[in-house]
């Protein structure tokens, strides 16, 4: 299950782990909700590798949106070793993300 991230865990959670991946979502967005399920499988796909999947609300953690400049939603940030460095905005077939979490762990 994909970890709810929030003001208290977020720094965290970045810098604890080496490859963390993070969706930007609302209860409101309709893509949002389309990707959910792909984020919630790659979650339990990944975790047996140390991929740590989470998920911000960004209704509720604006500020965090706000430091990486979310401007639409889902945006997915890809971090390695607490720097981001990859994203994608909007919706995308699973295998794209995939493709770039196989990326960061090779």
């Amino acid at each position: 299950m994909a970890l709810e991230l929030n003001m208290q865990n977020f720094e965290d959670t970045i810098k604890n782990n080496e490859v963390v991946v993070v969706d930007f979502w609302a209860p409101w967005c309709g893509p949002c909700r389309m990707i959910a399920p792909i984020i919630e499988e790659l979650a339990e796909e990944y975790k047996e590798k140390g991929v740590v999947v989470g998920k911000v609300n960004t209704d509720e953690a604006p500020e965090i949106a706000g430091q990486f400049g979310i401007r639409s939603i889902p945006t997915v940030i890809f971090f390695k070793n607490g720097e981001a460095v990859d994203a994608m905005i909007g919706a995308a077939p699973k295998q794209m993300y995939v493709e770039k979490i196989e990326a960061l762990l090779s």
